[in-house]
């Protein structure tokens, strides 16, 4: 097989990826080692920036999220037994969206299907092969028949674990990793949310956050320590701890359930530098993690597939390198103002091994300043919101 496009991984960095070379006349080819149902099972995040939402639009895979997805204006704050509300839109003009990355990832495959376009899953044995010449190719195996994809690039869109990044010589990347020393336990359930917009919330216990999916359905989550496992955690336990970590109101009108999904998720702020590797690029998760905190990784994959589709039409439309030689800069510069935006946050939300005394007053009194300051809510909301690409 021949293509212009060989892309690694069907998620959402990868699906839109292909959407939009579909959408300038760039051929490709999708290869995923999982199955489409496997793919749709991972439960991952649910907040879409502005700039998120118009990608979707441009390719004509938005209209449910437009239709389903809940437009908030706002989140709130709760430290000290109270909740602070942040506006947002009336700081920047912006608004985010909440819709579930599964839902993202099935209209895209909607959208892909409609398209004729070609995915393989369940390929194995995928091996991105000589990009650092003009003749990359890709090879992988497919019912136990061994295949080979000649290209021009190779998009790497194959998260944190997959095979593009590590198949780059250890000494042409440089990564920058910090390990913090909590996770996230999360639960998914059929019940009403607490609040009609995000609470993020500071405790003595430790950090909490009541987000959702729909009006119908929540997403909760409380700090825990990375020694814990998910069987020790009961649906009851979770409940009780949940409310003690929310003020009084939030715990009051908390309407619990059984839980449809539980698991513990570890955080990790990671980049990986440069971004491109002959004519191999990484995007989305192959190339940076951040920690949930600030809502940025599906966001952050979506800008970095923007910048490459449309370095990549350049290329072959204005027959001009330009984009793809400033991809991993340009790229790289959003990646890192997200990554500082998504530690700080963690910083100031999170109980750390420190965080006693001295580290405590700190993070109250940095709560209280950006609640009451206009250029601390504006800074916070435009960051939130998402920067502009």
């Amino acid at each position: 097989m021949r293509t212009k496009v060989a892309i690694i991984g069907a998620g959402p960095a990868g699906l839109l990826l292909g959407q939009l070379l579909h959408a300038y006349g760039i051929e490709n080819i999708i290869l995923e080692r999982q199955t489409p149902d496997y793919v749709l099972g991972r439960i991952r995040a649910g907040l879409l920036e502005e700039g998120t939402v118009a990608l979707l639009d441009k390719i004509g895979a938005g209209a449910r999220a437009h239709q389903e997805g809940l437009v908030h204006d706002g989140i709130e704050l709760a430290f000290g037994g109270s909740r602070h509300r942040i506006d947002m839109k009336a700081a920047t003009g912006k608004t985010v969206t909440i819709y579930g990355q599964t839902e993202v990832t099935l209209d895209l495959m909607n959208a892909r299907r409609a398209a004729g376009l070609t995915t393989v899953y369940e390929a194995s044995d995928v091996k991105p092969q000589d990009f650092d010449t003009d003749h990359p190719k890709v090879s992988y195996v497919k019912d136990g028949v061994s295949h080979e994809i000649a290209c021009d690039f190779i998009a790497g869109c194959d998260g944190f674990h997959g095979v593009s990044r590590a198949s780059v010589k250890p000494s042409a990347i440089e990564t920058f990793e910090r390990i913090y020393p909590f996770g996230w336990l999360g639960i998914l359930s059929e019940t009403p949310p607490v609040s009609h917009e995000l609470i993020y919330s500071n405790h003595a216990r430790g950090f909490a956050l009541c987000t959702m999916r729909s009006t119908h359905r929540s997403r909760y989550y409380v700090q825990c320590s990375l020694d814990d496992h998910v069987d020790q955690w009961s649906d009851d336990r979770f409940w009780d701890e949940l409310k003690r970590r929310l003020d009084q109101e939030a715990a009051d009108n908390l309407i619990t359930g059984p839980s449809i999904e539980k698991s513990i998720a570890p955080l990790r702020s990671f980049v990986a530098e440069p971004m491109r590797f002959g004519r191999l690029f990484l995007a989305g998760d192959a190339a940076h993690i951040v920690p949930p905190t600030g809502a940025k990784g599906l966001n952050l994959a979506a800008s970095d597939v923007h910048y490459l589709s449309g370095a990549l039409r350049e290329y072959y439309d204005e027959k001009s390198s330009v984009g793809i030689d400033g991809y991993s800069q340009k790229a790289l510069a959003r990646v890192w103002k997200a990554v500082r935006f998504s530690w700080w946050m963690t910083a100031m939300l999170h109980r750390f091994p420190d965080t006693e005394g001295f580290g405590a007053r700190i993070q109250i009194a940095e709560l209280n300043y950006l609640v009451g300051s206009k250029a601390a809510t504006t800074s916070l909301s435009e960051n939130y919101v998402g920067l502009p690409y």
